[in-house]
Formats: structure tokens, sequence, C-alpha cells
């Protein structure tokens, strides 16, 4: 008997080494799964209200993720850069714009007779550019086609030489143009509307202009000297005769145009007489000034 009980305890012993064995593991499946469970929320307290759910973060648009980028700015230096010169570039054009506007107001509001006159003056100078292109061409197939190149030089520097002669006043000079006479016997004509004249025939294309015996250059000017007028300090007295050496279909039909010189002096109780002549000599001359400090480079 105590043999069996011996043997019955050996084998509860062993059942129950064997239960505790089985019984560690199948503890830890269920250890393993707490550890992956997250931690126990605690339950809220009586009275504190439903316990708020988290909300995922809500998504931008575009236009808040464009704003969002662009500011605040972030600029490096070449950014910079290119901004100021984009910034002057606008303002340039924005200056030309206005200017083209400005000058399209000043044509709109002139008068018909003021848009004749600036349109005759535009042709009247671009057929002297067409003129001296032509000239400037001849010359150059000249130089190209002479076999004495040296002479033909010589020929045209001459020519040249004679032509700045008569622009600068100190050559006499005959040709085809036109002579004006303004009498002015209630003593109206000033000095402006003299100088007005000359600029008008020179817009026409006069070459040589002389005035009372007094020639007329790039640096003229006139003043008034009391019931008279001077011209370069040379006083000179009504009438006043222009002697104009150019081409008479463009100098006379400058003068008569509305609103032209004509007219003008007309206004002031002038009498103002043109003809045109194919001989007119203009013989005043100008002393040539030699310069104090300047001398030709070729020296």
């Amino acid at each position: 008997m105590s043999d069996n009980q011996h043997n019955d305890g050996e084998h509860d012993e062993r059942d129950g080494h064997h239960g505790h064995a089985h019984g560690e593991h199948a503890a830890r499946p269920g250890d393993r799964l707490r550890k992956e469970l997250p931690a126990e929320v605690p339950a809220p307290a009586p009275g504190a209200g439903p316990r708020p759910v988290p909300r995922p973060a809500e998504s931008l648009t575009g236009r808040q993720r464009l704003v969002k980028g662009l500011w605040p700015p972030r600029l490096t230096r070449p950014q910079l850069i290119v901004a100021l010169l984009l910034f002057g570039l606008g303002f340039g054009l924005a200056v030309q714009v206005a200017s083209n506007s400005d000058t399209d107001s000043a044509l709109r509001g002139a008068r018909q007779e003021d848009l004749v006159r600036i349109l005759d003056e535009l042709d009247s100078r671009t057929q002297r550019l067409e003129d001296e292109r032509q000239g400037l061409e001849k010359q150059r197939s000249e130089l190209q086609s002479s076999s004495d190149q040296a002479a033909e030089a010589r020929r045209q520097t001459a020519e040249k030489e004679r032509q700045l002669g008569i622009l600068a006043g100190t050559v006499a000079a005959q040709g085809p143009g036109i002579t004006m006479t303004i009498e002015d016997t209630k003593g109206t004509v000033q000095s402006d509307m003299l100088l007005d004249t000359i600029q008008e025939l020179r817009a026409a294309g006069a070459e040589a202009i002389q005035v009372n015996g007094v020639r007329v250059v790039a640096n003229t000017y006139f003043a008034d000297a009391g019931k008279s007028v001077s011209v370069d300090g040379n006083k000179i007295n009504a009438p006043y005769r222009f002697k104009v050496i150019g081409k008479p279909q463009d100098l006379e039909p400058a003068l008569n145009i509305p609103g032209g010189v004509v007219q003008t002096l007309e206004k002031e109780q002038a009498t103002v007489s043109v003809a045109q002549s194919g001989k007119i000599v203009v013989d005043a001359l100008r002393q040539a000034k030699q310069p104090d400090y300047a001398r030709s480079s070729s020296q």
C-alpha cells in the first residue's frame, strides 16, 4: 500500500509539474496580446460628460497652400535683383505710354491748319533727306568709278567747302528762290514774328537767307529795338525784305498755309507779298571767324 501511494504521489507530483509547465505555456500568448493592446483608458468621472473624440487635421485648400508658401516672403538676392529690374522696366514702359498719350492728345487738339503745316514740314524734311541720301550715293559711286580717285576726292572736298561757306555766310550764293516783303506801317511787327518767318523758311528747305542786307546763319538772333528790329546787333527798319534761295514751289506754300506766317502777320495789320524768281542773289557776307583754340585733327 505504501508503494502504491508512493507511486500515486509521484504521478501526482509529475502531473503537478506538468500542469505548472502547461500553465506557463498557456499564459504566454495572453501576455503577448496584452502588450499589443493600448493602455486602458480610465473611466470618466461621474458628471464629466462625454469624452471628446480627436479629429484628424483638416486638409488645406490649394489657395491656402499657395498663400502659406508665398507669405511671409523669403527673397534671395538674385530674386530681389530680378524684381528691381522688372520694376524699372515697368516704370519705363509706363512713362513711355504716358508720353505717347500726351503727344496724341496734343495732335487731337490741334487745329486743322496746324496739322496741315506739320504734315507739310514733315514732307519737306523727308524730301530733303532723300535728296541728301541720293547725293551721298552719287559721290560714293563717283569715287569708286573714277580713275584718279585722289583728284576726284579733291574736287568733292572743294565743292563741300563751297557749300559750307554758303551755309556759314562767308560765300555769296545765287539760285532760284523767293523774295518776301513785309510792309509794317503800324509798327506792330516784332522780332519774334520775323524769327518765326526764318524758322518756317528753314523748315521748307531754304539754303541761304538775307534780311535787309544782313546774312542769316545758324546762330542769328533777333531782338526788338524800339519800333524797329535788330538782327545780330544790326538795326533794320521796315519794310523787311527777305531774299531766300531754295525751291520756290516749297517755300511759298509754306508761308501761305492756314495759320502760317502770312496770316499771322496780316492779323497784325502788316502787308506781305511773296514773289518767286528763277535767280535770287544773296551777297551779304559774314566775316569768317577763326577759332582761338580749336585746330584740325589732321594737322
